[in-house]
């Protein structure tokens, strides 16, 4: 066995439990993760250096979204980078888990930047409606706010349970069956919102999907809240 396979067998064993990821994390992103983070590996990377790089691809194609008028091959290079950076993110934590190199400043790295990459994608579709777009109504400019509000609530909600967990006895509802649960999941992923810049090119597709992606956001922030307060009860 190579030295990279090696590293991708030891990789596959430090994977983040499958409860409360959907399909695309589960079978697109931990998968490249992985790959990456084997790369990585080898390269003689850090954790947190694969975070910034991840920021490396994201930032310079959000920056894209609201500088340049949205086409085809452009719409294309963005919604790769974003799905390059996504998965950078997912090889980052890999990469910390296999070397034991975790630590808090780490994690703080990781959770700050995700949280800018949420805020500013929101923000740059915002201004790429207004500058490029030939939307039906005025009113479609409030959906990336609307959008915004939704993803970083459910970002923030999700980690702040995590962390307040501990102090409550575990009486929690039993979940949907894992596969279910992966396939509702799939429309609140963020990989899926970076896969939907690919067709960034087609107005109105890109429109129709941005705001059904929404509609599932706001239902979803509904749904976990209610789910989240209900546990730490």
């Amino acid at each position: 066995m190579t030295e990279f396979a090696a590293v991708l067998k030891q990789l596959s064993t430090a994977q983040k439990p499958a409860k409360g990821a959907s399909l695309y994390t589960l079978y697109v992103n931990r998968p490249a993760g992985r790959f990456l983070a084997a790369l990585a590996h080898r390269a003689g990377a850090t954790p947190n250096q694969l975070t910034v790089l991840s920021a490396v691809f994201t930032f310079p194609a959000l920056a894209a979204v609201a500088l340049i008028p949205p086409q085809t091959a452009m719409a294309v290079c963005v919604g790769a980078a974003l799905v390059m950076g996504f998965a950078l993110d997912a090889a980052d934590g890999q990469l910390a888990r296999s070397q034991r190199s975790g630590s808090p400043s780490g994690e703080w790295l990781d959770h700050v930047v995700d949280c800018i990459k949420v805020v500013a994608l929101h923000l740059v579709v915002l201004v790429s409606f207004y500058r490029f777009f030939n939307l039906p109504s005025p009113l479609f400019l409030l959906a990336p706010m609307l959008f915004e509000l939704a993803a970083v609530v459910i970002f923030f909600a999700g980690i702040l349970t995590e962390k307040l967990k501990w102090r409550v006895p575990d009486h929690a509802p039993a979940p949907a069956p894992p596969a279910l649960r992966s396939v509702l999941l799939l429309p609140v992923d963020y990989g899926l919102t970076c896969v939907s810049f690919l067709f960034l090119g087609n107005q109105d597709f890109f429109l129709t999907a941005y705001c059904g992606l929404l509609l599932a956001h706001v239902v979803f922030m509904g749904a976990f809240l209610l789910k989240w307060f209900r546990e730490l009860r």
